[in-house]
C-alpha cells in the first residue's frame, strides 16, 4: 500500500544530505554502469569475431593423406582416393550424419573467359548441400540444385567479383555463358558469402559448378577430393568426425591405428574454444562489476547506520507511540532500496545509452571490424541488473534496519 508519509520522509532525508547521498550512490551507480558497458563491449567483441565466421559452426572437413601403417598386405605410403561410392556408403552407415558435401577443385593454371574479357578464378565442384555448410546470399538467380548434379548440367554460380570482371556494369549474367578451359557454362546465379576481410574477398572470386559436372568435363573420373559434413540436430560434430574415419578406414583398407591416413578439421571444437573465451570475458565483467557493487552496498549500509544513529530519538518516539519493529525495519529498508535503485537505474540507463551510441556511430561510419561489431546489451542482463538493484538495496538496509528495530524507546528518548 502506498504510504505518502514514508515517501515524504525518505525525500526529506535525501534532500537534507544531498552530497552524502550522492557520494553514497556513486558506488552502486558505477558498478551497474561498468557492468553494462563491459558486457556490451564483450558482446561487441564476440559479434565482431563471429561475423568473420563464414562456415557453419558445427561443420567438419575431411580429407585423405598417405597411409603410415601396413594393413592387410598393403604397404604404407599409399595415398587414399575418395570416390563417388563413398557418398552413399557414408549416408547408409552413419545415421548421425545430416549433411554431406563432397568437393572438388579445378587444378592447374587457367583463365575464365567471356567475349574479350578473361581473368583467373577458383572453380569448385560442389553438391547443392554446400549451401548449408557455407551460408551465402543469392543475389540473383539460384544455387546449384539436384537436377544440375544428377544430369551433369553445364551451369555455374559466380561470385560478385567474377560478375564485375567478366560482365558490363549493370548487365545481368543470368543465362549468359562463360568459358572455362574451352568449355562453355551457363550462369544460373550470383552470390555473396557472409564474413569479413580477406575471406569474403576471396569468395567473391569463386565459381561453383555441379560436382559431377566437374568430374565429367575435366576428366576427374569418380574421384572426390575432400568432404564437408554437418551432423543432425542434437549430435556433436565429434561423433560424426569419428564415425566417418571408421567407415572410411574400413572401406579403403586403412589400419584402425593409422592416425595419418586421414585429416580432419572440426569447426565446432574451435568455435567452442572461442565461445569459452567470450564466456570468460563476460564472467570477468560480472566479477569486477559485482565487486564494485558490493563496495557500494557497504557504503550504503554504513550511511544508513549513520542515518539510524541520527534518527535515534525519532525512532524512540515512534516506538513509544506504538510503531512495530517491522514498520521501523520497512522504513529503513525502503529508504535504502530507493537510494540504490535510483543510483543503479541511472547507471543502467547511461550504460545502455553509451553502448547504443557507440553502436550507432560504428554503423554510421561503417567502422565495424573483424574484432568489434554491433555492441549490444542483452535484455536478460538489463532485467538481472534491475533485480540486483532491489536485492542490493534490501541487503544494504538490512543491518541498519535491524539495529533501528532494536532501539530501546526509553534510551532513545534520552539520546542527545
Amino acid at each position: 500500500m502506498f504510504d505518502l508519509d514514508k515517501w515524504s520522509e525518505i525525500w526529506a532525508t535525501v534532500k537534507k544530505h544531498k552530497l552524502r547521498t550522492l557520494l553514497t550512490c556513486f558506488g552502486v551507480f558505477w558498478g551497474i554502469f561498468m557492468l553494462v558497458v563491459m558486457l556490451g563491449a564483450s558482446r561487441g567483441f564476440e559479434n565482431g569475431v563471429k561475423s568473420t565466421l563464414d562456415i557453419a559452426a558445427n561443420s567438419v572437413f575431411f580429407w585423405s593423406n598417405k597411409t603410415s601403417e601396413p594393413y592387410k598386405g598393403l604397404k604404407p605410403g599409399r595415398f587414399i582416393r575418395f570416390v563417388n561410392e563413398d557418398v552413399d556408403a557414408l549416408r547408409n552407415e552413419i545415421p548421425e550424419l545430416g549433411t554431406i558435401a563432397p568437393r572438388n577443385i579445378l587444378e592447374g593454371s587457367f583463365s575464365v573467359t567471356r567475349k574479350n574479357k578473361n581473368a583467373s578464378f577458383e572453380v569448385f565442384g560442389d553438391y547443392p548441400d554446400w549451401y548449408k555448410v557455407k551460408p551465402m546470399t543469392i543475389l540473383e538467380g539460384r544455387f546449384i540444385n539436384d537436377k544440375d548434379l544428377n544430369e551433369r548440367r553445364k551451369v555455374v554460380v559466380i561470385g560478385e567479383q567474377v560478375q564485375k570482371e567478366l560482365f558490363a556494369k549493370g548487365e545481368s549474367p543470368i543465362g549468359k555463358y562463360i568459358s572455362i578451359r574451352g568449355i562453355y557454362f551457363q550462369v544460373v546465379g550470383t552470390f555473396r558469402t557472409k564474413g569479413r576481410g580477406e575471406d569474403i574477398m576471396q569468395d567473391a572470386k569463386t565459381i561453383y559448378m555441379p560436382h559431377k559436372t566437374m568430374q565429367t568435363c575435366f576428366n576427374q573420373g569418380n574421384r572426390i577430393y575432400w568432404f564437408a559434413f554437418l551432423p543432425k540436430p542434437g549430435i556433436a560434430s565429434s561423433v560424426v568426425e569419428q564415425r566417418v574415419k571408421e567407415v572410411m578406414a574400413q572401406r579403403h583398407f586403412v589400419a584402425p591405428n593409422d592416425l595419418k591416413a586421414f585429416g580432419s578439421a572440426n569447426v565446432e571444437e574451435q568455435f567452442n574454444k572461442i565461445q569459452g573465451l567470450f564466456d570468460g570475458i563476460a564472467g570477468f565483467s560480472w566479477v569486477v562489476s559485482i565487486g564494485t557493487i558490493l563496495s557500494g552496498i557497504i557504503g550504503v549500509s554504513n550511511i544508513m547506520l549513520i542515518v539510524v544513529k541520527e534518527r535515534t530519538k525519532e525512532i524512540g518516539v515512534r516506538k513509544a507511540l506504538g510503531a512495530t519493529p517491522m514498520s521501523i525495519i520497512s522504513l529503513i529498508i525502503q529508504e535504502s532500496i530507493v537510494i540504490t535503485a535510483a543510483a543503479g537505474y541511472i547507471g543502467l540507463l547511461l550504460g545502455v545509452g553509451l553502448v547504443e551510441g557507440i553502436n550507432q556511430l560504428l554503423k554510421a561510419f561503417n567502422a565495424e571490424g573483424e574484432f568489434f561489431a554491433n555492441p549490444e546489451v542483452n535484455l536478460n542482463v538489463a532485467i538481472t541488473s534491475l533485480v540486483m538493484l532491489v536485492v542490493v538495496g534490501a541487503l544494504a538496509g538490512l543491518i541498519p534496519a535491524t539495529k533501528a528495530a532494536g532501539v530501546n524507546p526509553v534510551v532513545a528518548l534520552k539520546d542527545e
